[in-house]
């Protein structure tokens, strides 16, 4: 989690139903039995600081080294610095951008994980979509636009959406530090559950849909 963000100022730590936004997905991680600890890789002394007065129990902060700091450093950098400095065979890595992810998602896909038993070495999350797709030319890219069948009959595409990745750290470094490896799962979730933001739109939705869900459960 970086302190620093270009399109919502503060993002992590801006008030999302009461509390700072990463607090969603931390609870989310927290409330799986699956999970032995969560690392917190951050660059942020005022994320620490919150770390350390709300989290007790099952988190360790990770602080990022300089060299990996900037909002140009790819993920998989981080990770590998995560992979370094932990001894864990199994990893799964989320977004505090991803605070609709639901728990049973996480846990069905560990047992997902765990059920393959090295016949897949990575597992990661997608969204199913069926629409009509064009290029940038205005090319039809996955329809016929002289026969309109219903999208609903159109060959399904996959997106990455990014909530979460599992994978091992022998699969990592194997796959020249990649979290998706070379004989990955998809696995689906809605685009609800996918919402990440990057906006303050996403941003807005994000905390919308999380409040009405919070009303539901109590």
């Amino acid at each position: 989690m970086k302190g620093h963000s270009e399109r919502v100022p503060l993002k992590n730590l801006r008030d999302f139903h009461g509390k700072p936004l990463y607090h969603a997905v931390l609870n989310t991680l927290l409330s799986s039995d699956k999970i032995d600890e969560i690392i917190i890789n951050t660059d942020c002394e005022n994320i620490t600081r919150d770390i350390e007065a709300n989290f007790k129990k099952r988190v360790t902060i990770r602080i990022r080294p300089e060299e990996i700091r900037g909002d140009f450093v790819s993920m998989n950098k981080i990770i590998e610095d995560d992979l370094h400095h932990s001894e864990g065979t199994i990893y799964l890595q989320t977004h505090s951008t991803n605070p609709l992810l639901e728990v049973n998602s996480i846990n069905y896909a560990l047992d997902r994980m765990l059920a393959l038993k090295g016949e897949r070495d990575s597992v990661f999350s997608v969204t199913k979509i069926q629409t009509r797709f064009y290029d940038q030319e205005g090319k039809a890219l996955n329809h016929n636009p002289k026969d309109l069948i219903r999208t609903q009959d159109l060959p399904p595409i996959f997106e990455e959406n990014s909530c979460f990745y599992i994978f091992t750290k022998d699969s990592f470094y194997r796959s020249n530090n990649q979290r998706i490896g070379e004989n990955p799962l998809m696995f689906e979730i809605d685009k609800i559950e996918a919402i990440d933001i990057d906006t303050m739109e996403d941003f807005i939705l994000a905390e919308t849909i999380y409040k009405q869900r919070q009303h539901e459960y109590n």
